[in-house]
């Protein structure tokens, strides 16, 4: 007789049966057993009893049995290394989501680096350098193979993506812009800057900062996005580029590149010029809306114009034609706390200007100023530095300066103070004058994610690149980060401060509020289900807390395993929202 396969185990057998009362009762034994074939026949050889045994000993002895290595607790394990997991692997759960890797480009270590830099830009916005070595104390690194990464390695990733972009923001475009996804049919731009370091940038020069920082050479970069403030394209510019030089470069791209013809290119009143205009209504099929600028709007108020206070007796809103705008609506809006705060503002700036002449009016008047010219010399410094010049007289003689107010200039601008026209292409049957403005309003999309891109969140300034090519790569990986963010922030509001449901407002023109709900869980902070919110960049960090550990077995055996750290209750809820469970790897 040939026994052979034996196996030990424990049984558990449950036998049922019936007492003399007829009451149903079942009895559990533990049975040590060997298991073999024999003769092609399975057959069970009780050992011994152990149902005496407490059921901790059970386990253990069932987990013997089965091969496992068992060690007593707080011994046999070694905690070798701990690193942040949580903020990443969110991140990368929502990439995937969206489809980001196979968007960038195919599998390779050039698309493993580039992938890797949005991700890090996301959760620890840092210089490229300062970058990579922020990876090996991270799960980054190892998940993504990127141990060895160096500077070359990190610049020929840029190159490479920079290659990609135009295909990648084409399918943005299809995805965002097309008619499927976006029925309104309407586009966002807007220009921002951002200052260089260094003095060799291919791209650096000086122009208007909307840094405030003076004096210092700069990039210039445009955004399209769709209405909801979803990035789609990003164009970088020399810094001293003009908004409609912009503006017409991304059209050419929305026509040649996205094969878009029907969009409404939504702009402010500096970027989308009346020449611009011509230019698209010339050329092109795409429609505008934008905004008519303060002489204008101060022609259409003339005695004789179409543009009278009148009519806004009944309502802030008021929609008109004009010969000077063929086959346009104008739709003028007067929004009485902004006239409060311009006249405010203009006082103020007035009483400024006057406090700063005031010395030089005493130097001329005590003899210590003379000459016309030097007076005109040491009034120019000062009399437009708060753009009030136009609101004054100025006489000056060799011995005199005579300063006063222009009042009827003054009283002009303050009759159209809150009064701005929007001009359009849309249609009545497209869109009412209403939700024109609110279309119009929907630019501050634009400007949350330039808050976001510059300030908040990715800090994309300052540039520290110097050729063209990586100028732009870089902005780039910057454009595609806010993607991620603006997705993760839709997704993760619940537990951050946005407003999940902003009120609609009756008025278009009424500038916008938050609703009860938001402010309530900004003053609790914790949301309706009393969940505790954080900020956005607060969340992350605490994402960051949830390690992957590697665990090292000290006994005989010496292996080792990865363990995630138990999940705190906000972390669960974030991969709740994010729709999967917490990954063990990122790729």
């Amino acid at each position: 007789m040939t026994r052979r396969d034996s196996a030990i185990h424990v049984a558990r057998v449950v036998r049922k049966y019936k007492t003399k009362d007829g009451v149903s009762r079942e009895s559990v034994s533990h049975l040590l057993r060997r298991s073999y074939r024999e003769a092609g026949k399975i057959h069970h050889e009780t050992l011994g009893n152990v149902s005496a045994l407490p059921e901790e000993a059970l386990s253990v002895l069932r987990a013997t049995l089965a091969g496992d290595t068992l060690v007593a607790v707080g011994k046999g394990l070694e905690l070798t290394r701990s690193l942040p997991h949580g903020h990443l692997a969110a991140v990368s759960v929502m990439a995937n989501k969206l489809g980001l890797p196979d968007l960038l480009g195919p599998a390779c270590r050039e698309r493993s680096i580039a992938y890797a830099l949005i991700l890090a830009r996301v959760v620890h916005p840092r210089p490229k350098l300062a970058t990579t070595k922020w990876w090996a104390d991270t799960t980054l690194s190892g998940d993504l193979g990127l141990e060895d990464v160096s500077t070359d390695d990190v610049y020929a990733a840029m190159d490479w993506l920079g290659q990609r972009q135009a295909r990648i923001e084409a399918t943005l475009a299809t995805r965002h812009l097309a008619a499927e996804a976006n029925p309104a049919q309407l586009a966002y731009f807007d220009l921002s800057s951002s200052w260089v370091e260094g003095k060799k940038n291919e791209l650096a020069a000086r122009g208007y900062s909307r840094d405030k920082k003076r004096g210092v050479a700069q990039i210039e970069y445009g955004l399209l996005t769709d209405r909801d403030g979803r990035p789609v394209a990003i164009e970088v510019f020399a810094g001293n580029t003009a908004d409609p030089t912009a503006f017409i470069s991304i059209v050419e791209s929305v026509r040649t590149r996205f094969h878009l013809t029907r969009l409404t290119m939504v702009g402010d009143r500096g970027m989308i010029t009346s020449a611009r205009i011509r230019a698209l209504r010339e050329d092109t099929n795409l429609g505008w809306l934008t905004c008519l600028r303060a002489p204008q709007i101060a022609q259409l108020a003339s005695e004789d114009g179409p543009l009278q206070l009148s009519l806004f007796d009944e309502r802030d809103l008021a929609e008109f034609t004009h010969p000077d705008y063929p086959n346009e609506r104008l739709v003028a809006c007067r929004n009485p706390l902004l006239a409060t705060e311009r006249y405010r503002k203009r006082n103020e700036l007035l009483a400024a200007t006057e406090e700063a002449l005031a010395p030089i009016l005493t130097a001329v008047t005590s003899g210590h100023l003379r000459g016309a010219d030097q007076i005109g010399l040491r009034l120019g410094k000062v009399i437009n530095k708060r753009k009030m010049a136009k609101h004054f007289d100025i006489v000056i003689t060799d011995s005199t300066l005579v300063v006063t107010r222009r009042q009827a200039s003054i009283d002009a601008e303050a009759a159209l103070d809150g009064i701005y026209v929007l001009r359009t292409t849309l249609k009545e049957n497209e869109m009412d004058a209403a939700s024109v403005v609110n279309a119009y309003k929907d630019l501050a999309h634009v400007e949350r994610d330039f808050r976001h891109i510059k300030v908040d969140d990715l800090s994309l300034r300052p540039i520290h690149h110097r050729l063209e090519a990586r100028v732009r790569a870089h902005v780039f990986i910057c454009m595609l980060s806010a993607y991620l963010v603006w997705h993760l922030r839709e997704a993760l509001a619940p537990l951050t401060f946005t407003d999940e449901s902003p009120p609609t407002r009756d008025n278009p023109v009424a500038p916008a509020v938050r609703s009860a709900s938001a402010s309530k869980k900004a003053a609790a902070k914790r949301n309706n289900v009393d969940e505790e919110v954080r900020a956005f960049r607060g969340l992350l960090d605490h994402l960051a807390t949830l390690t992957r550990n590697t665990m090292a077995v000290t006994t005989e055996t010496g292996s080792s395993f990865e363990l995630l750290s138990t999940a705190t209750p906000t972390q669960r809820r974030v991969f709740e929202l994010l729709g999967a469970a917490v990954p063990r790897r990122l790729m």
